[in-house]
């Protein structure tokens, strides 16, 4: 039986975008590496709202076409990994722009709108 092959190689994908930083600019062959492996990443997440989905997608290709050049093969090797983790980290970016309730329910150490403080005297 034929092995499958995946539809992205490490080793082509970590030579594409050192060859990006060597260039000082991502090139086109990197950037659709990097697109694929975020649309990729994101096939087993599951959303409710599909606008939510492409919105977290956006995020998560937002941050690699910002931060793709902070790549080191020296301490990172694996570049799918590397690359793969910046996706998961942009969609949770995503996520909590859209939907902030990480606070919902806690009180500030201010107060109430309407007191003065944690502390009346």
């Amino acid at each position: 039986m034929a092995r499958k092959k995946n539809y992205l190689n490490n080793a082509d994908l970590r030579d594409e975008v050192m060859k990006s930083k060597a260039d000082g600019e991502l090139n086109r062959t990197a950037l659709k590496m990097l697109m694929l492996l975020a649309e990729k990443a994101q096939s087993r997440l599951s959303y409710a709202d599909p606008e939510d989905k492409a919105d977290c997608l956006s995020f998560a290709k937002m941050d690699i076409v910002k931060y793709w050049n902070r790549y080191d093969a020296a301490k990172s090797p694996n570049a799918f990994a590397y690359f793969t983790q910046m996706c998961k980290n942009g969609y949770a970016k995503g996520w909590n722009k859209l939907h902030p309730s990480k606070y919902d329910g806690t009180i500030s150490i201010n107060g109430a709108k309407d007191s003065d403080g944690l502390y009346s005297f």
